[in-house]
């Protein structure tokens, strides 16, 4: 006899759904894991220890889901889906890799560092860092594009300043998501508009209301926190006199270096996909170095080669395994030393691993579970709105994958939207107040994944300092409960 499947398929099988305690038995689990994960290895939590959590509460839902009737087959399958979604994601962060290590080597990312701290006052630099970070972003409607290039500038121009890095990331993050949000030529803001059914510049628009006090109180923020750092410090310009003279001496510094970087913006501006623009980028990048760094490529070669092995072989190398800088300070040395695909697969373990968890709940049927619990609770327009923030950033944890937090708590959620007399507006503004910008915030999620990758520095490090992030659902919730350009449709 056949019966009804918790996802809406008929199955035959005699499959039993979820309860609402096994729905919650893997998240809790996966919380106390992850919880250990971070005391018992801190800083190297995301080396290992996060993707062997949620293998093992993947483990567990797959148990439940065995003893719910569910064929082995069919979640394999479904792990396999679940994985294949972020092939995409997989394919960027390697050229990323590479970007970096090519751009190391061809002086791009060092010449940056460089003028940076030229022009830069440490006073107002978290500000300055996210307001560039939200103008690169808006202009090309990437934040990863815009952390992987100006974003790893700003991590090294802190470095020099002798400013916490954390902070710095924070104000990087901040501004990529806030330009990445506003921006038309974004995938996200694409998206939140065509799952609610909303017209793209009506929900960007739209989203100012909640957009705009978010980032001016995030500024505010970062200026407070610059202008306590001291300027007279003497430790800090002599690091500034040491770093830009090490630069001097190790890379040749011009602003022809900063070609590949324009070529880059370009290329996102005109709607080239990430991925073959990021490759571009670091096949530039490589180019760049042959010309520009060749001094540079020699030291760094293997004793005894002739000079086109060295090229080859050096340039070579950036590409899957970065760079090695070697000039006696060890500090710079680590700046510097960096990048290459090697060094992104850390990082796609940790989002197939969360990938594969987030597919066995949402095949299961424990995600619809626990939606059909908030829709029962949810009994006015500002739960029914808070809900849904919660709801797509629940989706961020256990799904990780920031498409997912906005597809899936869209699907559900737009009917009873509807029901309500709400404009499509105001789901597509909710899936972006929540859904996109708190994806950077979570380890295992592929955008904190990313950013981790990208800037070397964990969500734990940096998740406090995100304010924009952070601020924005907060604001969010804030309009829904007092009716605050909360648009109603018109009969």
């Amino acid at each position: 006899m056949s019966t009804q499947h918790p996802n809406g398929k008929i199955a035959i099988n005699n499959i039993k759904a979820p309860s609402m305690l096994d729905s919650f038995i893997p998240l809790i689990a996966l919380v106390i894991m992850l919880t250990a994960s971070v005391s018992f290895f801190a800083d190297n939590s995301s080396y290992g220890p996060n993707q062997i959590a949620l293998l093992l509460a993947m483990g567990i839902a797959i148990v439940i889901g065995l003893k719910n009737g569910y064929a082995w087959k069919e979640i394999e399958k479904a792990i396999v889906n679940g994985i294949s979604i972020s092939l995409g994601a997989i394919l960027i962060l390697l050229t990323v890799g590479a970007l970096i290590g090519t751009w190391l080597l061809s002086g791009t990312v060092p010449t940056m560092i460089y003028y940076g701290l030229k022009i830069i006052d440490p006073s107002w630099f978290y500000a300055a860092s996210c307001i560039v970070c939200g103008i690169v972003a808006m202009s090309i409607g990437s934040s990863w594009t815009t952390a992987a290039t100006v974003g790893v500038a700003f991590i090294g121009i802190s470095n020099g300043f002798e400013m916490s890095s954390a902070v710095t990331a924070g104000a990087v993050i901040s501004g990529a998501y806030f330009g990445d949000k506003l921006s038309p030529l974004s995938e996200t803001t694409n998206l939140a508009p065509a799952v609610a059914g909303s017209e793209l510049f009506e929900h960007i628009r739209y989203m100012l209301f909640t957009t705009l006090p978010s980032i001016c109180i995030a500024l505010v923020l970062f200026l407070i926190i610059g202008f306590n750092h001291s300027t007279a410090n003497v430790g800090t310009t002599q690091s500034i006199q040491t770093l830009t003279a090490t630069l001097e001496s190790t890379y040749y510094i011009s602003m022809y270096n900063l070609i590949p970087l324009a070529i880059l913006l370009i290329l996102a501006y005109r709607k080239m996909p990430a991925f073959p623009a990021v490759a571009i980028g670091a096949i530039i990048g490589a180019i760049w170095s042959g010309f520009f760094q060749q001094e540079l490529i020699m030291n760094m070669a293997k004793e005894g080669i002739s000079s086109s092995t060295a090229f080859i072989t050096v340039i070579w190398s950036a590409f899957f395994d970065g760079i090695v800088v070697n000039t006696g300070n060890k500090e710079i040395d680590e700046l510097l030393s960096r990048g290459g695909m090697s060094s992104m697969l850390n990082t796609i373990w940790l989002v197939m691993c969360a990938l594969s968890f987030g597919a066995v709940l949402e095949h299961l049927g424990m995600l619809a579970k626990f939606v059909e619990f908030i829709l029962k609770t949810a009994k006015s327009i500002g739960s029914l709105i808070s809900s849904t923030i919660v709801t797509c950033i629940g989706t961020n944890l256990i799904t990780a994958d920031q498409y997912m937090a906005i597809v899936m708590p869209g699907r559900m959620f737009k009917e009873e939207f509807h029901r309500r007399g709400l404009h499509p507006t105001v789901l597509s503004r909710t899936l972006e107040d929540s859904g996109t910008i708190t994806s950077p915030l979570i380890p295992w999620n592929t955008c904190g994944a990313f950013m981790f990758g990208a800037l070397a520095l964990t969500s734990y490090d940096y998740i406090f300092y995100c304010f924009f992030n952070l601020i924005n659902p907060f604001i969010a919730v804030l309009y829904a409960y007092t009716g605050f350009k909360i648009n109603k449709l018109s009969h």
